[in-house]
């Protein structure tokens, strides 16, 4: 066939198949130009899942006369003029394309009024090209847009509709995602004319908490830790559950650029980076997030329904990402509150201080000196072995490992020796109580019992010890040189070009880390020497996921990774096990420990290692007081 020119109809037909995958997109595209229009007020009106009917009102500054039938063209907008603004977009929209598209599929009716003008104007449009003539309507300032019938002229299409339950779920969860992003904005939506949510507006901080308890749920506040962090012209706010409070899925991981919803690969692996030592395995953290940066440093004009954006600057974004992060789950430590008051007690939604997460509990705290300078707490000539197996992912001999590691990196630590134990200690009632309390019992040889004045918190002595442990490893590790230990057989390792390449230019990175490589071939290099904590792992492979990191993401956190399972690992074999009794200052100086230590809430593997239960909680399990 001969080339030709594809009818306008079938031209916005094509085009809808990228904008207008489901009733969901049409009301995120109108919903988006409404925040554009500076409303402060959207009503969506939803019948049959959006299938038969998609109304949305608002009471932005609305559209001239003149200009209704241009806004059912393609590309028309009043949002960008030139590529300069094309490179540092401030609005949702701006391609211009959601109308015409929505309105080739479509029976759609816009009816809009400007301030200035006596009355509203209505122009109808349904894909048929025809001329728009506007006609006068008693409409108040702002915009409404009717979309009725979606698909009723592309039957293929409609067909590929699920039921009205499950389109309108997505529709529900899109303004929900939508709410979070506009506090300033009230959001109702109605299905089949019966209210689902009404959101108003969110000013002050604890209206904010209430709309995302309501979307979220009171669980995510409580359980959550809120940050601010500013740096580099860019700035991060929002909230974060703590580690205790995750999910098997990620279905609830919102994080929004500019006030825009993204989902974004380097985004999601700078979280992932920060949770690493601290979420249990196979489970997926809870956040919404809200970076903001100069518009110049992040493309939003990289996916048709401007779903992912291209930063600029990728690496530096990925390292404040991860340091906010990570400094705000380290900080989360236990805290000294005060008393509570029987006679005013605090309704459970109220939130002072750090939240308290459902199973484990945050009280506020204030550093107190160190008792002493007590070694760590012995675990290894007086305790045996459990038989189960070792839980170490690394192929590694454990007594080996702990013998290298205090040689190389820390030979002021003595894992294998006990405590020194100090006097009895004398609590002087003036005194302010320390956060996790004074020990009281050792219970099952397994769990520390203590006593604080809000209740009684119970410890896994070898969680937490397995903690305090690690950090104290982690600390003196990357404190010092990495140790590098020459190989006797240098290992070579194939590579594309590519790699080869990339490992040429990064010798000095590679260095730092404590490995030498060199290139051999055009792909082929060879590793001479590896970090003295990796003996018996698998460097070729290490070096192979390295440079893969590098290539996608900028820069690869492999090495420290590894370094760090090896010494979780020596740290989770030299801490106190159970059934090994444990004396009343021993507990005391583990206690004090855990509250000098970065995310001691978490062992090693993710699993919360202190749990409170308050006075009230006690009273209610005995029913006293009803």
């Amino acid at each position: 066939m001969r080339i030709h020119a594809l009818p306008p109809q079938l031209v916005n037909q094509i085009a809808a198949g990228e904008v207008v995958e489901r009733p969901a997109s049409v009301v995120k595209e109108l919903v988006e130009n409404c925040l554009d229009a500076g409303a402060n007020s959207v009503l969506v009106e939803v019948e049959q899942g959006g299938a038969r009917l998609i109304k949305i009102r608002d009471n932005g500054c609305g559209i001239e006369k003149e200009d209704l039938p241009l806004a059912l063209s393609r590309h028309a907008t009043s949002k960008i003029q030139s590529l300069d603004d094309l490179e540092q977009v401030m609005t949702m929209g701006f391609r211009g394309e959601a109308l015409p598209s929505i309105s080739s599929v479509s029976r759609l009716t816009l009816i809009s009024r400007v301030a200035d003008e006596a009355c509203a104007w209505r122009v109808q449009a349904d894909g048929t090209e025809e001329e728009l003539d506007p006609q006068p309507d008693p409409h108040p300032l702002g915009t409404t847009i009717e979309v009725c019938d979606l698909f009723y002229n592309t039957p293929a299409r409609r067909k590929f509709l699920k039921s009205d339950k499950t389109e309108f779920s997505h529709i529900e969860t899109l303004l929900k995602r939508m709410a979070l992003s506009r506090f300033d904005v009230a959001f109702e939506l109605k299905h089949n004319q019966r209210e689902i949510f009404n959101f108003k507006l969110a000013q002050t901080q604890e209206e904010q908490e209430q709309r995302i308890a309501h979307i979220f749920g009171s669980a995510f506040l409580t359980s959550s830790v809120s940050l601010d962090f500013s740096a580099s012209g860019m700035r991060l706010h929002g909230w974060v559950g703590l580690p205790t409070f995750s999910r098997s899925q990620q279905d609830m991981q919102y994080f929004y650029v500019n006030g825009r919803l993204v989902k974004d690969r380097l985004v999601s692996h700078a979280i992932k980076q920060a949770y690493q030592d601290v979420l249990y395995h196979g489970r997926h953290p809870v956040y919404v997030l809200y970076l903001e940066l100069d518009p110049s440093f992040v493309d939003v004009n990289a996916h048709p329904q401007k779903l992912e954006v291209r930063f600029r600057e990728g690496r530096t974004v990925h390292d404040f990402l991860f340091k906010a992060l990570h400094r705000s789950l380290a900080d989360v430590r236990p805290q000294a509150s005060e008393p509570e008051s029987d006679t005013e007690p605090k309704a459970e939604s109220e939130v002072t201080g750090i939240a308290r997460p459902e199973v484990q509990k945050i009280v506020d705290f204030q550093p107190l000196a160190a008792e002493s300078e007590a070694k760590p707490i012995m675990p290894r000539q007086s305790y045996q072995p459990s038989a189960a197996p070792r839980q170490s992912a690394l192929p590694l001999d454990v007594d080996a490992q702990i013998e290298a590691y205090t040689k190389l990196v820390a030979p002021t630590v003595d894992v294998t020796t006990t405590i020194q134990e100090p006097s009895a200690r004398i609590i002087n009632a003036n005194e302010l109580e320390p956060p996790l309390g004074y020990a009281v019992a050792h219970l099952h040889d397994v769990y520390i019992l203590t006593e604080t004045k809000n209740g009684i918190i119970l410890v896994d002595a070898h969680a937490a010890h397995e903690r305090v442990t690690y950090e104290r490893f982690k600390t003196q590790y990357h404190q010092g040189s990495v140790p590098s230990q020459p190989l006797l057989l240098p290992v070579q390792v194939q590579v594309n070009s590519a790699e080869a390449d990339l490992a040429d230019d990064q010798q000095a990175f590679f260095m730092s880390l404590g490995f030498e490589l060199n290139r051999m071939a055009e792909e082929m290099i060879v590793i001479r020497a590896i970090p003295a904590l990796l003996s018996g792992t698998d460097v070729a492979l290490l070096v192979q996921d390295v440079l893969a990191d590098i290539i996608e993401h900028g820069m690869s956190q492999r090495v420290e990774q590894s370094c760090n399972e090896i010494l979780s690992t020596i740290a989770c074999h030299g801490s106190v096990r159970a059934n090994r009794r444990l004396t009343v200052p021993e507990m005391n100086v583990l206690l004090r420990d855990m509250e000098k230590t970065e995310r001691s809430g978490q062992c090693n593997h993710g699993r919360p290692t202190w749990v409170e239960l308050s006075k009230k909680e006690l009273d209610k399990l005995f029913l006293r007081g009803q």
